[in-house]
């Protein structure tokens, strides 16, 4: 499997399409392999004209794991933040972005399409903040701006998330855990398979099991705290979209992200929630083509009467 070293990690990365086309980055959410992105979405990408890249973040899936950094308890950060103090964590959301850059670097690709879902958004947003030069542009999908007073969860979502697990679970419980939760954020869609949570959590447990990893993640989404006053100085063409019926990172926090950044498009999609369903993937592919498109089409030369 191909894997680059790219600051201090190594990540996994897989790429379709024509090594000649523009390049679309795809970068995942929390504890979320990329093996999550739809393959009629990355198919639809590529037969628009463009090169995918799709990677696992640290700490997930095939690549570099980081066993025995700090993972303290999620709720312990949360208090932590709430009172303004410092928890002690393993790596940043800025870190993540780092890597991005570094795989794009590592890579000879100069500039990217960045699409970023969840957590994958945020990333995105520091890769646009700190790196613009790499940015073709900027598509955020279901994520947030990470501004203070924004809506979180609902409550049963909440509860799901804190609850406690078998230390050691197995592959059974890991599976059906993860199923039962994908399908309390995600949208009921007729045209899904009835077995898709569970298959996507089977292969996700065996490419790689890593809750600590997800906790370091989620720490470090807690933790970045001043991204949201940083999003008026991104200068790439941006496109918000989130969907309307999002029980995990609600609406509110994506039309937070079009308010902040100059000239931003917001997308709400009804009958969506915190997923990618199947009845949405061509939706979703023909605005990220047509985005990806405009920022770089170069206006008509004014011609001399």
């Amino acid at each position: 499997m191909p894997k680059l070293p790219v600051n201090g990690v190594e990540l996994h990365y897989e790429e379709s399409g024509d090594k000649a086309a523009p390049v679309i980055l795809l970068i995942m959410g929390l504890g979320t392999q990329h093996i999550a992105w739809p393959e009629p979405f990355v198919a639809g990408l590529v037969d628009a004209g463009y090169r995918v890249i799709q990677y696992d973040n640290r700490d997930i899936g095939e690549s570099t794991y980081l066993h025995g950094a700090s993972a303290v308890s999620p709720v312990v950060a949360i208090i932590a933040a709430r009172l303004g103090l410092r928890f002690p964590l393993a790596y940043s959301i800025a870190d993540m972005a780092a890597d991005a850059v570094g795989l794009l670097d590592a890579l000879d690709i100069q500039a990217a399409h960045i699409v970023g879902v969840s957590m994958g958004g945020m990333i995105a947003q520091r890769i646009a903040i700190a790196a613009p030069d790499h940015v073709l542009s900027l598509t955020s999908i279901m994520s947030s701006s990470g501004a203070h007073g924004l809506p979180g969860p609902s409550p049963e979502l909440r509860r799901r998330l804190t609850a406690r697990r078998p230390a050691n679970p197995d592959r059974n419980w890991a599976i059906e855990a993860g199923a039962e939760l994908l399908a309390m954020i995600g949208h009921p869609d007729s045209t899904r398979p009835a077995d898709a949570y569970r298959a996507l959590a089977a292969a996700a447990f065996d490419r790689g099991y890593n809750p600590l990893g997800v906790r370091r993640q989620m720490l470090a989404i807690i933790a970045d705290r001043t991204r949201a006053v940083a999003l008026p100085r991104v200068a790439a063409p941006t496109l918000v979209i989130h969907g309307a019926a999002d029980p995990l990172v609600p609406m509110a926090c994506s039309e937070d992200i079009a308010r902040r950044i100059p000239n931003a498009r917001l997308v709400i999609i009804p009958d969506m929630a915190h997923d990618l369903p199947p009845s949405k993937v061509g939706q979703m592919v023909t605005l990220i083509a047509d985005h990806a498109r405009s920022a770089t089409e170069q206006p008509a030369e004014t011609i001399a009467a």
